[in-house]
């Protein structure tokens, strides 16, 4: 049986081995796109699903004409998400990535196709110069 002072020293130990965070491993396995790439992509997918995943409060501030909200704190977001089509490219967004990456991890995990789910990496916060949300269009 450890001792406490033995349990705490473990994992001091363990905090100073691994370097990489929680995040960074979650992104590895996500198709990441920068606000340029996430722009050229969607304007060249075919019948893109645009998932924006921020709660109603926010999207007064403005998101993507035609996205569809699926807010990542309702009580029924996999079921929400699961009705989804999974023969279209789904474009996840937020407003700064972290719910997005978790959004896309539940869709990779829950069987939809990994190489058609993208995230927008940074959320909205990366993307203010590339859309015009007073027109809601790319520009």
């Amino acid at each position: 049986m450890y001792k406490p002072a033995v349990l705490i020293e473990q994992f001091q130990m363990e905090k100073t081995v691994c370097k990489t965070s929680f995040w960074a491993l979650l992104k590895a396995e996500l198709n990441n796109l920068n606000a340029s790439e996430f722009t050229v992509l969607l304007k060249s997918a075919d019948r893109p699903i645009l998932l924006d995943v921020r709660s109603s409060e926010e999207i007064v501030d403005g998101s993507f004409l035609g996205a569809l909200n699926i807010n990542y704190f309702s009580g029924d977001l996999w079921e929400q998400l699961e009705i989804l089509d999974k023969e279209r490219d789904i474009f996840v967004f937020c407003r700064s990535g972290r719910r997005s990456i978790r959004v896309c991890t539940l869709l990779k995990n829950g069987g939809f196709d990994n190489t058609r789910i993208y995230n927008l990496d940074g959320g909205l916060n990366s993307f203010q110069k590339y859309y015009d949300f007073e027109l809601n269009s790319l520009t």
